[in-house]
């Protein structure tokens, strides 16, 4: 089996560490662990910090003196190894006396002296040319190549090796900045097979290769990477923006990138609005209840966080908006049937269990709806349903109170300034369906889950105020009534009731005292 011959870079006593070495039917070749560079880079810091100086020993205690023999590391030759030149063995003086423990010899400063680190790839003694990396972190390596080798598989050497007439014995590349990574790619020139090398590294590490193996010109390390990365997972958006970074760099160079930017973006302008459509008709006709609510979740989450990156999906969810209320309006007929028999009482069940389903399925299309500021037109929709909201007061409230959600948060959307429809809409929506809210409103607050009594009362309130003042007097004196009798099972809208009192009976009066003191103002005598 072949070796690697390691050279000494310079003269003097050295300590030789070793280092992991890739086997191949082709040779050898051996690249340093991150931690021989890193090791190396804290040698000048290491060995510049003063040692304290040791404490006086009493005069009767006796210390055995070690000869300098015994404190002499042998030297023991290693077969494989890297040659670090920035540390030498410095020998003890002998003691002057058996009595007096022997003072310790400072050790020389390295601060000046070159780290080096020294490999060699290939059969040992055949190498023709040396190749010397000058890191930025301070430190040089020193390869022993083969010139032909370089040649068949970098561009960069190449040129570099043809373009002189005498064979260069040594090339020095200045300032590198992956000296490891620089090292590994230059060793995978020696290796044919290098999925077998890919497969064990990481994405990061993959993309640094890419980069080392582009500078060099080296295709056939580029031409593996890329197979690396089409095939293995990325973890983490992180991770897939530096990978489309790395290979977007790659695309204008002819190499074949499509193969792995087809995982990111495909061939289609922009993403088919029947592909949202089936994602919506999917996720509102499944009958698992914990999956639907999952997949509701991250849906709505996806809309709300990229809700400027689909403008053309408004369409597919109004279509989908139809549907589910044909769909509840149907059920709402079927459920107001008279009974006949058992059959139909349990087919009464089922529709009781299909307009919660439908109700929730309207509440979610309305929640991305007014996300998007795209809700007018639900509440023209919603508003016109008064052949609903007939159904909606001849069935038990158990059954019928889930439609009220709609209406709360229609109400909550207007307060807030998410949808801003017209006075008649306005007026349309309190007509038809703030009284089903109120008898409602009990069963609210106690079988629904997300119901806010504060945030809904506010929003009804609200809503009310923006009508012209004659509206809002009509309104606020029926609420009151059914205030009067049903207590907290009725909306508590104290605060816009105040807010119309003012407006009614004290504006008027601070007004004509504003005027009356105008007036006398303008007729006193100057």
């Amino acid at each position: 089996m072949a070796e690697i011959r390691l050279a000494r870079v310079e003269q003097g006593q050295t300590k030789i560490k070793n280092v992991p070495i890739a086997v191949t039917p082709e040779g050898f070749w051996c690249c340093p662990s991150p931690a021989v560079f890193q090791k190396s880079t804290k040698v000048q810091n290491t060995v510049s910090k003063p040692r304290p100086s040791s404490p006086p020993h009493k005069s009767n205690i006796q210390k055995r003196q070690v000869p300098v023999t015994e404190k002499r590391p042998t030297s023991t030759p290693l077969r494989s190894g890297v040659v670090s030149e920035n540390q030498s063995a410095v020998a003890d003086a002998p003691a002057a006396s058996a009595a007096v423990a022997p003072e310790r010899t400072p050790r020389l400063k390295t601060d000046h002296l070159p780290r080096k680190v020294s490999i060699e790839f290939g059969e040992p003694g055949t190498s023709d040319m040396k190749v010397v990396l000058l890191g930025k972190q301070g430190f040089c390596v020193k390869l022993s190549v083969h010139r032909n080798v370089l040649i068949e598989n970098s561009n960069f050497f190449a040129k570099k090796l043809l373009e002189e007439e005498d064979a260069l014995p040594c090339l020095q590349i200045d300032d590198c900045e992956d000296a490891e990574i620089y090292v590994e790619t230059v060793g995978l020139m020696y290796c044919k097979d290098m999925k077998q090398r890919m497969i064990k590294q990481s994405v990061p590490r993959v993309l640094r290769i890419l980069k080392v193996a582009e500078a060099l010109g080296f295709n056939q390390c580029i031409h593996s990477c890329m197979q690396y990365l089409e095939a293995v997972p990325w973890v983490g958006e992180d991770e897939e923006e530096k990978v489309v970074s790395s290979i977007l760099r790659l695309q204008g160079e002819g190499i074949g990138v499509t193969p792995i930017l087809k995982r990111v973006s495909s061939n289609a302008s922009a993403p088919s609005k029947d592909t949202l459509s089936q994602i919506m008709d999917m996720v509102l006709k499944s009958n698992e209840e914990r999956g639907r609510r999952e997949m509701k979740s991250i849906v709505l989450k996806l809309l709300r966080e990229n809700s400027g990156s689909l403008p053309s999906c408004n369409e597919a969810i109004y279509n989908s908006c139809r549907s589910c209320l044909n769909a509840l309006v149907s059920c709402f007929k079927q459920a107001t049937e008279p009974e006949s028999d058992d059959s139909t009482i349990a087919g009464k069940e089922t529709m009781v269990k299909q307009i919660a389903l439908e109700s929730d399925n309207l509440t979610w299309l309305l929640e991305i709806l007014a996300d998007r500021q795209a809700a007018d037109d639900f509440a023209i929709m919603w508003a016109c349903q008064q052949e609903l909201a007939t159904f909606h007061g001849k069935l038990p409230v158990m059954s019928r109170y889930h439609v009220s959600c709609i209406t709360a948060r229609l109400f909550v959307g207007i307060g807030r300034g998410q949808l801003l429809p017209s006075k008649e809409t306005r007026q349309m929506l309190l007509k038809t369906w703030l009284q089903p809210l109120i008898n409602d409103y009990s069963w609210l607050q106690h079988g629904c889950r997300s119901f806010d009594r504060k945030v809904v009362e506010e929003g009804i309130g609200r809503t009310i105020l923006t009508l012209p003042l004659e509206d809002q007097q009509s309104i606020l004196l029926s609420w009151l009534g059914s205030f009067l009798k049903a207590g907290d099972n009725c909306p508590n809208l104290q605060k816009a009731f105040e807010v119309w009192w003012r407006r009614t009976f004290v504006r008027p009066y601070v007004e004509s005292q504003g005027n009356s003191l105008h007036i006398d103002s303008l007729m006193a005598p100057k």
